[in-house]
């Protein structure tokens, strides 16, 4: 993809993920988090007061970052990266991330692209951010 085929208003392909304890007892380990409300439904429930386990903030971040570099694809960079965690998530429930393209620009040659993303349940927003991609030239291939 280049920065001349995206405009302002574009939606990127969403990402679908139903994310699984699984997979959330292999990120706690990645990422050296040991918090019980990952794990241990007891504790979650008795002691923090959810129906479950929590789906990691962290896992639905980067969730939402790979729906943005799989837009750009290889050639693209993520520049600018912020969310919030606002909402949770558990497991099993189909979670959706993607964005909006919300500007564009041009600086020092390069060609930068702003977007509105966010990570959903639904329509609950669960993480809401921005993010800066820079994204190849046409001239720049030639």
């Amino acid at each position: 993809m280049f920065y001349e085929d995206v405009h302002v208003g574009d939606p990127l392909p969403g990402l679908t993920v139903t994310v699984d304890e699984r997979q959330m007892f292999f990120f706690s380990a990645a990422t050296y988090n040991g918090h019980r409300i990952h794990y241990d439904k007891d504790w979650a429930r008795t002691v923090e007061g959810y129906d479950n386990v929590l789906v990691q903030g962290p896992l639905q971040a980067a969730l939402l970052a790979r729906a943005i570099t799989d837009w750009i694809g290889g050639r693209g960079r993520l520049v600018e990266y912020a969310v919030q965690n606002r909402a949770v998530a558990f497991p099993g429930e189909e979670l959706s991330f993607g964005g909006v393209v919300t500007g564009k620009r041009l600086a020092d040659g390069t060609g930068l692209v702003d977007l509105d993303i966010a990570g959903r349940r639904g329509s609950t927003v669960l993480m809401p951010g921005t993010a800066t991609v820079a994204l190849p030239r046409r001239e720049e291939s030639a």
